[in-house]
């Protein structure tokens, strides 16, 4: 199948071509036309499977043949709302390509920059906004957003709204919603407290899937390294010396820990940069553009920013610690192996985190192959002579 198949209008099939976007993806394919029929939406997949298309381009048709565009002042008929600063650019972009000939405005706003131009093009009138819930109800509580006009409302990476602590802030906004509107809510992992949300702000929804919720993409090639954590960043060194990594997205767990690695990576003549929630937006935008235009060849982040770091051909993910929740490994992981390329996923374990490593492959149902030529291996020290996989 493709895109013409899915009855998607000239305007936007123009710019879907220009965008070289010809075949839609699995979650693209089954949820446009269902989004195009009114309908509400649960869809879960995997990061880097294509679910911005998946409800940007059937909003833009929508909103296009709806006739009350034509006249009159615009008001916000699209509310799209997502967890990071990042994944909000990254959704301002997209809109911006795919509905480049539709007339169709759309603005961003996120906390931690200046209200002043979000404010102005609020004032000029959108007919789509994207925005982060901590600056939307602030711009709300000033009276420069009104919500009485959204025909169309998108939860975006619902699961991870909820893990940073958005879910008072969600009800307060979905409470100003109109009764009467379509709502579509895509989520990497359906754990329960999204299956509740799913009763309250949907109305029949159709529920789409293309992967199990807790798998990890089959093109990513995983592997976990077993050392000590004060040998991790010496490991890391020597695996990014090696120039058959392109490109490197590194996590790890603090903010303070991003930046200790760039400054070691630094004296080794290695340059990266960091990005989380202490840099200004300028520095983090920054930083996510010279990454992409591969400027910078490895880039430090904490999981704050993961959801919102769009790459094209992304080789190699590090995880330089692992996460304590196996749900995050699956997202950092998602940030390579896209759209059905290829993709490494290495993985540093030490003494403290053999938890989390065992949580993390029951989670998706599969055992990680140990790395065990590497100058730094303490896998005899951890599991003895037994194979890691026993040892489950």
């Amino acid at each position: 199948m493709n895109f013409d198949e899915l009855r998607i209008i000239t305007p936007i099939l123009k710019a879907l071509k220009a965008e070289g976007y010809t075949i839609p993806t699995p979650i693209q394919e089954k949820a446009i036309p269902v989004i195009l029929e009114g309908k509400d939406l649960v869809g879960c997949a995997q990061t880097g499977t294509g679910k911005t298309a998946a409800f940007a381009v059937p909003i833009l048709q929508n909103l296009y043949k709806d006739k009350s565009n034509v006249r009159g002042l615009r008001t916000i008929k699209a509310l799209i709302l997502t967890p990071t600063r990042e994944l909000a650019v990254q959704i301002g972009e997209s809109m911006a390509a795919y509905g480049k000939y539709t007339g169709l405005k759309h603005t961003v706003i996120f906390g931690g920059v200046s209200q002043y131009s979000q404010t102005n093009a609020l004032r000029a009138g959108v007919d789509i906004l994207v925005a982060t819930p901590g600056r939307l109800l602030d711009l709300m509580n000033q009276k420069h957003i009104r919500l009485d006009h959204i025909k169309m409302f998108v939860l975006d990476e619902a699961d991870r709204m909820l893990d940073m602590g958005f879910s008072h802030d969600m009800k307060k906004i979905i409470a100003r919603l109109p009764v009467k509107r379509q709502t579509l809510l895509f989520s990497a992992t359906m754990p329960a407290e999204i299956t509740s949300l799913v009763d309250v702000i949907l109305k029949k929804p159709v529920r789409v899937a293309v992967t199990p919720p807790s798998s990890t993409v089959d093109s990513i090639e995983q592997a976990v390294y077993f050392v000590d954590q004060k040998d991790k960043t010496s490991l890391l060194i020597q695996l990014l010396n090696n120039r058959s990594i392109d490109s490197a997205l590194v996590f790890t767990r603090t903010k303070h820990g991003a930046d200790k690695v760039v400054k070691a990576l630094a004296k080794a003549s290695i340059t990266a940069q960091a990005i989380h929630g202490n840099k200004s937006q300028g520095a983090r935008q920054l930083a996510l553009n010279d990454f992409k235009l591969k400027r910078t060849r490895v880039l430090i982040a904490t999981d704050i920013a993961s959801r919102g770091i769009d790459v094209q051909e992304l080789s190699h993910v590090i995880n330089f610690d692992l996460p304590n929740v196996p749900e995050t490994y699956v997202h950092r992981i998602g940030r390579t192996g896209r759209a059905g390329l290829g993709g490494t996923a290495l993985s540093f374990c030490d003494r403290e985190e053999k938890p989390y490593l065992r949580d993390i492959q029951t989670f998706i149902s599969k055992n990680i192959p140990i790395v065990t030529d590497q100058a730094y291996d303490i896998s005899v020290a951890l599991c003895g002579k037994g194979k890691w996989q026993e040892q489950r």
